[in-house]
């Protein structure tokens, strides 16, 4: 395991992040000012709030099928990733939204937040090392709990994404009247 291999061979860190891609880090500095972007106050339309989510969502799917679709194990991933998803959706979307809908100008004020930049960097270090770990150990996709796991990681993170979105979303489903204090 990747965990591993860095905790007991320390200096194996630097070849890794050699090796990488200069594509992944171009990436990981796109991902990351983007999620800063949420770190302050803000508004932003309906389908701003949306795009982060359907990106991270296909961030996801697409991390998911590019390490698991040669495991013989795809079916019982594909099934891991969306139980996880529905597992993490159900405990977070029931919530409310800390930010408020203006139904006149279709628009959100958001209070800025560390959870979608924290969201955004761990399900980036998942297909970072899962993709590294794939490259040392390619076998490890025959394993079924390794493939369950990394489905269901991918899984609970789009649950999550969804989920803050879903809170959003229903600001907006709401009658206009709902929002209008006397």
């Amino acid at each position: 395991m990747l965990l591993q291999l860095v905790t007991d061979h320390p200096g194996a860190i630097v070849p890794i992040l050699r090796n990488t891609p200069a594509w992944v880090w171009v990436l990981l500095a796109g991902l990351l000012a983007l999620g800063i972007g949420q770190l302050r106050d803000r508004t932003a339309s309906l389908a701003r709030v949306s795009l982060l989510p359907a990106a991270m969502t296909v961030f996801s799917v697409w991390g998911t099928f590019s390490a698991l679709a040669a495991s013989p194990h795809a079916a019982g991933a594909a099934a891991a990733w969306l139980g996880a998803a529905a597992i993490a959706f159900g405990l977070l979307a029931p919530g409310r939204a800390a930010a408020q809908f203006d139904p006149v100008r279709r628009s959100y004020r958001l209070p800025g937040s560390v959870v979608p930049l924290l969201l955004i960097v761990g399900i980036f270090l998942v297909k970072y090392g899962v993709g590294v770990e794939l490259a040392m150990a390619p076998r490890r996709i025959e394993e079924a709990p390794f493939a369950w796991t990394v489905a269901a990681l991918y899984g609970a993170f789009t649950g999550l994404f969804v989920g803050r979105a879903w809170r959003l979303w229903r600001l907006a489903l709401q009658p206009a009247a709902a929002g209008v204090t006397a």
